[in-house]
């Protein structure tokens, strides 16, 4: 003698999947604009070096990277064990360095063409007469804002 009774035929209501498109489709665009793109894929061997004084850069639209070190095992068949320079998805000669460059910089807008930085990410192995080269070459076409990419630590580790 209760006063509340069970109704014994009623079910559970549907779920309402009405607003579930809608969600589907944000995530979907979230994660389209925030998603990077790899540049390239790296062909060289790179053991950055260490270094006590490290700064981050902030932004990455402004920064060309030329990696330096000796090519994969993929690639040593063909390239030997040398330090080979890379630039985007391809090795490249010194003398190839100066026109990357230029073509990079006209690909970017005009208000960026003055304030790009060249980052060198280069193997702590790699010949240091290689990269004088480079360097050489990134003054004849006025890309003197150089940032060696490195590793924060201590750089007498990199002595061995």
């Amino acid at each position: 003698m209760s006063k509340f009774t069970k109704k014994k035929g009623s079910e559970l209501p549907p779920v309402n999947t009405a607003s579930l498109p809608d969600i589907v489709f944000m995530l979907l665009f979230f994660f389209m604009t925030v998603t990077v793109m790899k540049d390239s894929s790296l062909m060289v061997e790179n053991v950055l070096p260490n270094a006590s004084e490290v700064k981050k850069l902030e932004k990455k639209d402004r920064v060309l990277y030329i990696y330096i070190g000796t090519p994969t095992r993929d690639y040593q068949k063909v390239f030997g064990t040398e330090p080979r320079i890379q630039l985007n998805d391809k090795f490249a000669q010194v003398s190839e360095v100066g026109d990357f460059i230029l073509a990079e910089r006209a690909k970017k807008p005009q208000e960026l063409q003055n304030v790009l930085t060249t980052a060198l990410k280069v193997d702590k192995n790699a010949n240091m007469g290689l990269i004088a080269d480079i360097k050489l070459e990134l003054r004849k076409v006025n890309a003197l804002k150089i940032n060696y990419t490195t590793y924060e630590g201590d750089a007498f580790r990199n002595v061995q």
